[in-house]
């Protein structure tokens, strides 16, 4: 059974900031494929949202309903609600994720 991906607004915000990133350090046609490679990782929660590992910055915390995908060295961080995927964050997994982490989910 397919479950519906759906992206947190925090969620659009991080792939357009990404996508802008990229297009302003490479090219337009790189920022499109990791645009196209992050949405395809989203949809591929679709057919298995319980993949991936809990994110150590959230287990840290006693959060384990929180899974973590990756297209390197971006991470997609989404939620399993009933029968939707809520992606609720998409980042650069070099950045210091334990404060970006906790700001984004005390603020959904």
């Amino acid at each position: 059974m397919r479950r519906r991906v759906l992206l947190t607004a925090g969620a659009e915000r991080d792939l357009e900031e990404i996508h802008d990133h990229v297009a302003g350090s490479d090219s337009r046609a790189s920022a499109d494929h990791v645009l196209d490679r992050l949405l395809g990782v989203a949809d591929a929660l679709s057919l298995l949202p319980e993949r991936g590992s809990v994110p150590k910055e959230l287990r840290a915390l006693g959060l384990r309903e929180f899974r973590q995908l990756f297209f390197k060295p971006y991470r997609v961080i989404c939620r399993v609600v009933g029968r939707e995927v809520l992606i609720v964050l998409v980042a650069n997994g070099r950045r210091e994720m334990q404060s970006l982490l906790e700001r984004r989910l005390l603020s959904a």
